[in-house]
């Protein structure tokens, strides 16, 4: 069985080995788990998934697999929250839980489907309805030896399957990303070092240092560990951007938790000579842009966010800029920008597939060397893994 859900994953994209394959055999081997679905469920994602972004994925192919999943989706119905209230707990004899019959899986299924174009009401106590604290297969907070758990914790590890959206839904790469996706595909940009005063408990030197005292706790502390990647941020505000605010802002708070060493600036459209960090004061404090140059060192890593959507004459002449007269084109600035910083991306809100109907854009993707990605966090991933060589 567990050679056909091997191949079942691998049909799914998912990067599963021959080893991690052995190593799931080996803890059902040794009885790591019991006997429900929801302790395979975990012990499979465990031994078989080496990356959360794929844990969609995962969840998509073992609900294939296993069935069920897209019988669930299909019903359309949601559950009314009052029907699912635990008031009253009710406690069976061995006898009376040996008594209650246990349905195949298909009986199941059609079973359910029926409950819910029926149900009007909420039910408690019962071993029919949807409801809580009865025998009834559906529901929870009651005892059925092969039921389908909706709305509340497990009691008896029986459930055969969880009425629940799928807990990595977010993490599938295809997905427009949130602030935590995105947390998740910066920290592929990670150069950790020790840094600042004594924070953290250092174990195993504590373990040394304790047993050479004659077995005296000898506490050891060692500074906390930061990333020390240093991060310069250009940021396309304005005009086409006011579009992809949200994402931008999720993309720069993320950013900043993520970075300790992280820098801003902003501009419009493209790099001219000038950028600003205050979009309300931007032209009573510019920042020059041979200024930035010269003040950050090629260890930056330079990473530019636009939609790069505008007159191509705003990139390639000089005076092209849609608010002032600019001396250079601000295509000079961007291979100046790219030069100075050796390891650059640019990161593009817009979708990927109108990327080939923008004339700047293909014009920016030139200059930038093709290092352009998508926010998605897949695209946000390759930038990172480019970034990071």
């Amino acid at each position: 069985m567990l050679i056909d859900f091997f191949y079942t994953l691998r049909a799914a994209k998912l990067p599963v080995s021959v080893k991690e394959y052995l190593t799931l055999l080996e803890a059902l081997k040794k009885g790591v788990i019991g006997h429900s679905v929801d302790d395979f469920y975990y012990l499979a994602r465990l031994t078989l998934v080496k990356d959360e972004a794929h844990f969609d994925k995962f969840d998509r192919a073992f609900g294939a697999y296993f069935k069920g999943v897209q019988m669930l989706t299909d019903f359309g119905k949601e559950i009314p929250l009052d029907w699912l209230q635990k008031i009253l707990e009710k406690e069976l004899s061995p006898e009376e839980k040996a008594a209650i019959e246990k349905m195949g899986w298909e009986e199941l299924m059609e079973t359910l489907k029926k409950r819910l174009e029926e149900q009007k009401e909420r039910h408690e106590g019962g071993n029919k309805w949807i409801g809580t604290g009865g025998t009834s297969p559906f529901g929870h907070g009651g005892y059925n030896p092969q039921g389908i758990r909706i709305g509340g914790p497990g009691r008896s590890k029986s459930a055969v399957k969880v009425w629940e959206q799928r807990a990595y839904q977010d993490y599938d790469d295809s997905l427009e990303l949130g602030t935590r996706n995105i947390k998740v595909a910066l920290r592929r940009l990670r150069r950790f070092a020790r840094e600042g005063s004594d924070l953290e408990l250092d174990l195993d030197d504590t373990i040394h240092a304790t047993a050479a005292n004659a077995g005296l706790l000898d506490i050891k502390m060692v500074p906390e560990r930061h990333n020390k990647v240093k991060v310069l941020l250009l940021m396309d505000v304005g005009g086409t951007m006011d579009e992809h605010i949200h994402r931008v802002e999720e993309l720069f708070s993320a950013a900043s938790s993520e970075f300790k060493h992280l820098e801003f600036y902003y501009f419009h459209n493209c790099v001219y000579d000038f950028m600003w960090k205050n979009n309300r004061r931007r032209y009573a404090e510019k920042s020059p842009t041979w200024d930035i140059i010269r003040k950050y060192n090629k260890d930056w890593r330079l990473i530019f966010v636009g939609d790069a959507t505008m007159s191509p004459y705003e990139i390639l002449q000089p005076g092209g800029s849609v608010e002032y007269n600019n001396e250079e084109p601000g295509a000079e600035w961007l291979q100046r920008l790219t030069n100075a910083f050796p390891k650059y991306a640019w990161i593009n809100p817009e979708p990927q597939g109108v990327w080939q109907y923008r004339q700047s854009i293909s014009i920016v993707q030139q200059l930038m060397q093709q290092r352009m990605f998508p926010l998605t966090l897949q695209g946000l991933e390759g930038a990172m893994r480019l970034l990071s060589k």
